[in-house]
């Protein structure tokens, strides 16, 4: 029984072959694989970004981009897009850049990294590989 149970256990791990990660880019970043944005991913970017608004209820939304990764062996998405809540303290005309993370876990928990800085926003999407567009108006859906 003893050497049956020794060799299940070591047939199930014979099967277990790690997968290397991807490689890291010269800045020391992770570049993500892009995908599409499902209702249910926009959902929880704009349910999250919302959080984060003054007047969220007026917020539009522009182009929003994706991607995943998995970081320090957690998966995550991340995304990058334009707001327009109406109420831009910057005097721009309402487009702010914001940059996300989405942890698919069973809460589908959303971080804002940073919101309304073009150029910090801006190079943090590029660095991983999401390069917006410039700002616009319409709205996204």
């Amino acid at each position: 029984m003893r050497k049956t149970v020794q060799l299940l256990s070591a047939a199930s791990l014979c099967g277990c072959v790690a997968a290397a990660p991807p490689p890291l880019e010269p800045d020391g970043t992770q570049r993500v694989d892009p995908i599409p944005i499902s209702l249910a991913l926009e959902e929880i970017i704009t349910a999250g970004v919302r959080q984060h608004l003054r007047n969220p209820i007026a917020a539009k939304f522009g182009t929003m981009l994706a991607g995943e990764r998995t970081l320090n062996g957690r998966h995550e998405i991340v995304v990058c897009g334009y707001v327009d809540d109406k109420s831009s303290p910057s005097g721009s005309d309402g487009n702010e850049p914001f940059i996300g993370k989405i942890y698919p876990d069973p809460g589908n928990s959303f971080e804002l990294v940073a919101i309304g800085d073009e150029a910090s926003v801006g190079g943090a999407c590029r660095m991983a590989g999401l390069a917006m567009p410039e700002a616009n108006t319409k709205p996204h859906r």
